[in-house]
């Protein structure tokens, strides 16, 4: 059946490929991004061309999410899907990145995801039903040296999504996580670099590691065994396609690293703190 979705960070890489996918598969799709205009005009008038609806949204401006969202109720009528797939890397030393740098990061990887979820939900809720589908990483279960900041957003990210799962779980709303390993995207062309270049430069031989790190991905990226980012958009339509209640509540994508592994036993954990807390009603997918 066809739904009502809209994804944020659009303009490239994921949000892009799942936008084109899921309008390929029937559904009325609105794509959101920045700058629609000036930067992402290019962007937009492609996905234009196939028949994808094109909204301005800036998920770090809290009067830009509503906007965009009531749009879409003006057009539509509904939201029946919601794939926050906007965001930005980090790599570097981490004492390296300046404060505001970290801001950044998470104002966009965490509060822009708590931005969009507050102007869906009330309709969601209305609706008693809808779908909530979160783009995280395998980088908010398992930590690589000299990503952790931006590891950091994404194991907020796990704990955000979760405790949505739960709390929307008596409105016939699902809330799953998706978790890509690594995949050719603009995110690690346009990821954040320390700022403090004199901070980053007195770890020496160490402080040269992400650079080569970086170096070795790009060079998988352009070999012909690089991985396929389009495996990403593929899971978010299988996701979309499910009916309500089916749906896990992590998916891995590509290499998991032992993230599979700490996604089973984070679940055996928290199925058990449920039941202690007396609240395992509100897990819609309880382990045995």
């Amino acid at each position: 059946m066809s739904k009502t979705i809209l994804i944020t960070g659009a303009s490239s890489g994921f949000g892009r490929d799942t936008a084109e996918t899921l309008a390929i598969a029937g559904h009325r799709v609105y794509a959101s991004m920045r700058d629609v205009g000036g930067r992402n005009l290019l962007a937009a008038d492609a996905l234009r061309a196939k028949g994808i609806q094109i909204v301005e949204l800036d998920v770090t401006d809290d009067a830009s999410v509503d906007a965009a969202v009531a749009s879409v109720f003006g057009k539509a009528g509904r939201i029946d899907v919601l794939v926050n797939n906007a965001g930005i890397g980090a790599a570097g030393v981490s004492e390296a990145f300046t404060t505001d740098q970290v801001r950044a990061l998470f104002d966009v990887n965490v509060l822009g995801i708590q931005r969009t979820l507050r102007a869906v939900l009330p309709a969601f809720r209305r609706q008693g039903q809808g779908l909530i589908v979160n783009i995280g990483s395998i980088l908010g279960r398992v930590t690589f040296p000299f990503f952790g900041l931006y590891g950091a957003t994404k194991f907020a990210l796990e704990a955000l999504t979760d405790s949505y799962r739960y709390e929307l779980s008596q409105f016939g709303i699902d809330v799953v996580l998706v978790q890509p390993s690594n995949y050719p995207t603009n995110i690690f062309a346009s990821a954040q670099l320390p700022r403090d270049e004199a901070r980053a430069e007195t770890y020496g031989a160490t402080g040269a590691i992400p650079r080569k790190m970086v170096e070795t991905l790009t060079a998988l990226f352009e070999s012909a065994h690089a991985p396929n980012p389009h495996h990403v958009a593929e899971a978010v339509a299988q996701i979309v396609g499910r009916p309500h209640g089916a749906r896990a509540a992590r998916i891995v994508v590509g290499q998991s690293f032992g993230t599979d592994t700490l996604n089973v036993q984070a679940g055996m954990v928290q199925a058990r703190l449920l039941e202690g807390l007396g609240l395992q009603h509100l897990d819609p997918s309880p382990q045995p």
